[in-house]
């Protein structure tokens, strides 16, 4: 049986054949019972996994586009200014047991100035080298590590600068990690919730893997 998820796959392989992930063509009678059956039991997930997939995009977009339509409507019918901080909106149902919330989200990196940072942090260490300031040592050195990619975490970094320290040289640090800070794009959250029997606002899921 053909599905959707095999489709595009199905027209380029032969009937009475399958191709096997080196792109070779097995006769179907050479291949054993379970591994087609297999094969048809994931094709059949994958294609329903991919309708899902379309429905959960529409649905966010049609959500979206419903919080943005009453925004407007708002704005001009009652001059309300209900976007908050970078855009973020709450809408409350009038019984106060539903709640939508769109949020967005920046996404944060480091410039080449960041190397700067890093320079003076490491001499502030130095400095420290026969000081009581472990604790700090640790913390610091443990913010520029990167992960497997290479890739320094945005959070830990921007934690230093609530440190208080009193010290010149890590002033300038915190400037260049401030100044090297940029935004490289925005994302945008839709959550609805609904307040459950103990008085909560719980979250509605709308992933499969937490429904």
């Amino acid at each position: 049986m053909e599905t959707e998820a095999g489709a595009g796959a199905a027209s380029a392989v032969p009937q009475g054949y399958m191709m096997d992930p080196l792109g070779r063509l097995i006769p179907e009678g050479m291949v054993s019972d379970v591994d087609r059956l297999r094969d048809q039991v994931v094709q059949e997930i994958v294609a329903k996994a991919k309708t899902q997939s379309r429905t959960l995009r529409d649905t966010r977009a049609a959500i979206m586009a419903d919080v943005q339509a009453f925004v407007e409507l708002s704005a001009e019918r009652w001059q309300a200014k209900l976007g908050g901080r970078k855009g973020n909106i709450t809408l409350t149902s009038f019984d106060g047991r539903y709640r939508v919330q769109l949020a967005i989200s920046d996404r944060m990196t480091f410039s080449e100035g960041i190397h700067a940072a890093k320079a003076l942090v490491d001499e502030c260490i130095t400095k420290w080298a026969a000081g009581s300031r472990n604790e700090i040592k640790v913390l610091v050195q443990d913010a520029f590590q990167v992960d497997k990619e290479g890739t320094l975490n945005t959070h830990r970094i921007l934690s230093l600068l609530r440190l208080e320290i009193t010290d010149d040289t890590w002033s300038r640090a915190m400037d260049a990690i401030k100044d090297s800070l940029i935004t490289t794009g925005s994302k945008s959250y839709i959550r609805v919730y609904e307040r459950d029997r103990t008085g909560k606002m719980a979250p509605i899921s709308m992933d499969i893997a937490d429904a």
